[in-house]
């Protein structure tokens, strides 16, 4: 089968297609026939040597794979054979014709969701949900979504009124993203490009405070949160870390204006993450939320997909296809 073997650690080059074996399905696996694979960024970071890759290289790559069961293990439903199904790996194996996951991770697709429309909504769609589920939001709040336009922000932008939000602040990088965030339901967009736009924020509060924050960039930046946030009820959600590094505020920070720190990560976390999945699908099928699909390339094309996302190109998901892409 042709799949796209990760050689070594670096640039998007050492994504390069290749034949290897066709993958069967061990006791407690399933084998599906791929149709849309998505390309999501913390890829990125494995691909680039930035976060470590705990198997030997080279090896096939991915996360994610939607698409047809063709063979269950002997431990799994037969059942399962010939339903739609999104499955996710440990981080290798998903790039590929045909991809072996554990039972256990398998999604069902629901009728009226297209393959790429799964495969591109529900890593979003995963982890905003129990985001805006551990925020509690009360109804009349303001929120501030960094990166409020593409990925999981995108989802939190969609979906934060409807979980409680009063006012939402998103962040964006560039005027192409701020006006893509504010379709998506965004009040008001600052860039945070510009090396003030913490300053840029306190001066669209106009003295209010942010009560939440859904932070992905880290570093630095959180820091410079902290005093526009609400004394004794803020709340800040770490989730990822744009920036390179997690958000740099300590215990002292967070106590002297009684603010909580809610690290969004772990194995208990990614177990939340993984028991949204079909509420997620289920929602995307009924149109309560949009999977964003900015476009479908060739499986071959995966080194050109992974360039897109570190130039922060795309306002919506990139998915690849292992089937002939019709124009």
């Amino acid at each position: 089968m042709r799949a796209i073997v990760m050689t070594a650690q670096g640039s998007p080059d050492v994504l390069v297609a290749q034949e290897v074996p066709t993958p069967r399905a061990a006791a407690d696996e399933v084998v599906i026939r791929a149709e849309a694979i998505p390309v999501l960024f913390p890829e990125t970071k494995l691909r680039s040597g930035e976060f470590p890759i705990g198997a030997p290289l080279p090896l096939v790559f991915g996360f994610q794979a939607a698409g047809v069961v063709t063979e269950v293990g002997t431990h799994v439903d037969p059942a399962l054979t010939g339903r739609r199904v999104v499955v996710s790996t440990n981080g290798s194996g998903a790039y590929a014709e045909f991809v072996a996951a554990a039972a256990d991770s398998v999604t069902l697709i629901p009728d009226g969701l297209s393959s790429v429309d799964a495969a591109a909504v529900l890593m979003n769609g995963s982890v905003a949900i129990p985001l805006l589920e551990t925020a509690a939001l009360t109804g009349a709040e303001t929120v501030l979504i960094e990166a409020a336009a593409t990925g999981v922000g995108s989802a939190l932008t969609q979906l934060a009124k409807e979980f409680g939000a009063g006012r939402v602040i998103g962040t964006a990088g560039g005027p192409d993203k701020a006006a893509h965030a504010r379709e998506l339901g965004a009040d008001e967009v600052i860039d945070h490009n510009d090396p003030a736009w913490t300053t840029r924020l306190r001066e669209a509060l106009g003295g209010a405070t942010v009560d939440v924050v859904f932070d992905s960039i880290g570093g630095d930046s959180s820091s410079g949160l902290l005093d526009l946030m609400t004394p004794l009820r803020g709340r800040l959600l770490g989730y990822g870390w744009l920036s390179g590094e997690p958000a740099r505020i300590t215990a002292t920070d967070l106590i002297m204006r009684g603010l909580t720190f809610t690290g969004c990560a772990g194995p208990a976390w990614s177990n939340r993450v993984a028991q949204a999945g079909s509420t997620v699908l289920a929602r995307a099928a009924a149109g309560g939320l949009d999977a964003l699909v900015e476009a479908v390339l060739p499986l071959d094309q995966a080194s050109h997909a992974h360039r897109l996302l570190e130039d922060r190109a795309p306002l919506g998901k990139i998915v690849l296809s292992p089937c002939p892409i019709m124009s």
